[in-house]
């Protein structure tokens, strides 16, 4: 469970409220809702509602929390989370105890939403035993879920994860490629795996299921049902850009480019750029929209940088550098290596690095 998750505890009974109030005395991130008939009983930093409100109040919170406590009946979170769930991929954790403090239930988003962690936590802190239920935990295997959770890797298509859970449950072969070694480590051993280089490699196996770890995008002739891709974060997009340029079109040159290269948009960690474009309204918004940060660099740290396109007299008149896309993308990728040298629209320069490993 992430450290930076928000979890919202809420407790409806006495007993609740006495364990609500020692977990939140206990665990670090949680804020605490509590019933005003026990308000008593839930310490001076709870937030109370009416019992009547539980509901609303449950709704209210859903999109605000990375995960819920609740400390009530099975039966009743149940019928209160039903009409809000969603996708595993978007549904936030959700344990459920009982108010004399004997269980802890993952209920909700165990592996994705941390939730069977979460458990662990609580069960930690209050004494409880934690109820985990994902059948590859019970059978003491790994998920594939969690290895995407835990390296920070996109889920391609969640759908194939439960395919490649159940193969690994039914200890059928998968062949996995898988260049940067993690699954390896990740599985210890455990499952019936085997390591191919190619995926053209593993496909002509025996293997009933099939796990690629890449940035790029697979060939259809290569690409069979059973085929789980994780995506690294591992790509740097370098771009400089002309004051006033809309979204649009950096989106536009961005997306043209990484197709041409069959570099999938979900592989990319950042954006690199100059300073002086740090608060570029266009730019500012399409890192928004591919969901990632913003790095800005010095003029003087992307001048130490050899990139290999010839001096830009413009970015020289404009921010005081030789260059911008390329050496950002350089210096954010940590030294990595440029899959794509610089390229120009009307407004927008563009260089994709990936990231330099170990």
């Amino acid at each position: 469970m992430s450290p930076e998750m928000r979890i919202a505890v809420v407790a409806i009974t006495r007993g609740g409220a006495r364990l609500g109030q020692r977990l939140c005395t206990t665990m670090a991130g949680l804020e605490f809702y509590v019933s005003s008939r026990y308000a008593g009983q839930g310490g001076s930093g709870c937030n109370r509602f009416e019992p009547a409100e539980l509901k609303a109040l449950i709704a209210s919170l859903w999109k605000k929390y990375d995960g819920f406590v609740l400390i009530m009946a099975t039966g009743i979170v149940v019928r209160l989370i039903a009409p809000l769930l969603e996708s595993k991929e978007t549904d936030p954790a959700v344990v459920v105890m009982d108010d004399a403090g004997r269980f802890a239930i993952s209920l909700l988003s165990g592996h994705l939403g941390g939730a069977n962690e979460l458990a662990e936590r609580c069960a930690f802190a209050s004494g409880a035993r934690a109820v985990v239920t994902t059948a590859t935990d019970a059978n003491d295997l790994p998920s594939f879920d969690m290895l995407a959770k835990e390296q920070g890797w996109i889920i391609d298509d969640i759908s194939r994860v439960k395919s490649l859970n159940t193969l690994l449950l039914d200890n059928e072969e998968i062949a996995v490629v898988d260049p940067t070694g993690q699954t390896r480590s990740w599985l210890h051993g455990r499952g019936k795996v085997v390591f191919h280089e190619t995926l053209a490699e593993a496909v002509g196996s025996t293997a009933r299921g099939f796990l690629s770890v890449t940035n790029r995008h697979l060939p259809q002739q290569i690409n069979p049902e059973q085929l789980l891709i994780l995506r690294p974060r591992n790509l740097v997009l370098g771009i400089g850009c002309n004051r006033g340029t809309p979204a649009d079109e950096i989106e536009t040159l961005v997306s043209q480019h990484l197709k041409r290269l069959f570099l999938s948009p979900k592989s990319v960690c950042c954006i690199a750029s100059v300073a002086a474009k740090r608060n570029e309204a266009g730019l500012v918004e399409f890192a928004g929209r591919l969901g990632v940060p913003l790095r800005c660099f010095e003029s003087d740290e992307l001048n130490q940088v050899a990139f290999p396109s010839p001096p830009s007299e413009h970015a020289l008149a404009a921010v005081g550098v030789a260059g911008v896309a390329e050496p950002a993308a350089i210096l954010a990728s940590g030294g990595g290596r440029l899959l794509l040298k610089k390229v120009k629209s009307a407004n927008v320069t563009l260089a994709v690095a990936e990231l330099k490993e170990g």
